[in-house]
């Protein structure tokens, strides 16, 4: 009851600013609700979901019950499973994810051998992709872990850079190593990194060879062209995993380079054992002015109501099959 409702009955308090035609009280281990219909099945409903994640020991923060009450609303039938689904448990807290999006993108990588989590940034699609990874790995369903991403903005001016190769790729591989350290004990990642049990490689490294028994991300995969794409894809061996991740309104390929998950998106929507999940900007996690400025950006990329040039135009439509989630969103160009 106490992990229900929280301190001084706060959930009642929320419960009845949202549904402010409900009376709700607790006495003893009851809460009685008065309320009209709707609105009296809405209540109830919600604290039957707060009680099953009690249970499950999932903390009922601010946060928890203003994502729960929107799920509610927005007509998902059991908001509790979203957030009662533990993938994994890292350094004293719990790995769930926090949306119903990110619930389906979790799910399909477990029925998938490929799955691609394609949305904009703070949704959450490689932070997930680690923690299923660092699960295989713990589970035994994978012998290893391989991260990979490609260090686009090298190029040419790899070779300005100070230091060796692998002191150059580094800045573009961070992301990767801040996302192991949040989920293993940092004494543990040198020793399974120089082991070669964890493996974090620039996307030119993977050419060449086959991945088995391997859970394998490709991160930041807007920025492969058409030709790394198809040859990261095959690498996929025997009991491996691929999950590649990518936000398509972020290329930053040079200009009249084609987008390789543009690409793949239209080729390969609809092969049997490849899923595509797409994010918005709801399933942002980070601060909430994250999803303002995201949204806010797409709603700047949309065509003037009263015209526009034509390129002008193009470039509203493509941001329209974003948002939508269209799996032909955008042309082949950066």
């Amino acid at each position: 009851m106490v992990a229900t409702l929280g301190a001084a009955d706060r959930l009642l308090r929320v419960l009845e600013g949202v549904y402010p035609g409900a009376i709700l009280t607790a006495a003893g281990h009851e809460v009685t609700v008065r309320a009209a219909e709707p609105e009296r099945t809405a209540v109830v409903d919600a604290i039957e979901q707060f009680k099953s994640m009690a249970r499950a020991q999932v903390p009922i923060t601010d946060e928890v019950i203003e994502r729960t009450l929107a799920l509610q609303r927005s007509g998902e039938p059991e908001p509790a499973a979203v957030f009662s689904t533990n993938i994994l448990a890292s350094r004293g807290r719990k790995i769930r994810p926090k949306t119903a999006n990110q619930k389906k993108y979790v799910d399909a990588i477990d029925e998938h051998d490929v799955t691609f989590g394609i949305g904009p940034a703070g949704t959450g699609k490689t932070y997930l992709a680690m923690a299923k990874a660092v699960q295989a790995l713990q589970s035994k369903e994978v012998n290893r872990i391989v991260l990979t991403r490609p260090a686009v903005e090298a190029g040419e001016r790899l070779g300005y850079l100070p230091g060796s190769l692998s002191e150059k790729i580094d800045p573009y591989l961070r992301p990767l190593y801040d996302a192991l350290h949040d989920m293993l004990d940092p004494d543990q990642i040198p020793r399974l990194m120089a082991s070669g049990v964890i493996e974090v490689a620039p996307l030119a490294y993977m050419r060449g060879r086959t991945l088995n028994d391997a859970f394998v991300i490709l991160d930041e995969a807007q920025n492969t062209t058409a030709e790394q794409m198809k040859m990261f894809l095959t690498r996929l061996g025997f009991g491996s995993k691929m999950v590649i991740t990518g936000d398509i309104s972020q290329v930053d390929l040079p200009r009249g380079a084609s987008s390789g998950l543009r690409q793949v998106m239209r080729i390969l929507d609809g092969v049997e054992g490849i899923n595509f999940s797409y994010l918005t900007s709801e399933d942002v996690v980070r601060h909430a002015l994250v999803a303002r400025i995201v949204d806010a950006y797409d709603k700047f990329s949309q065509p003037a109501r009263s015209g526009g040039n034509r390129a002008e135009r193009r470039a509203g439509v493509r941001a329209q099959h974003r948002r939508s989630g269209h799996p032909g969103a955008g042309n082949e160009q950066s």
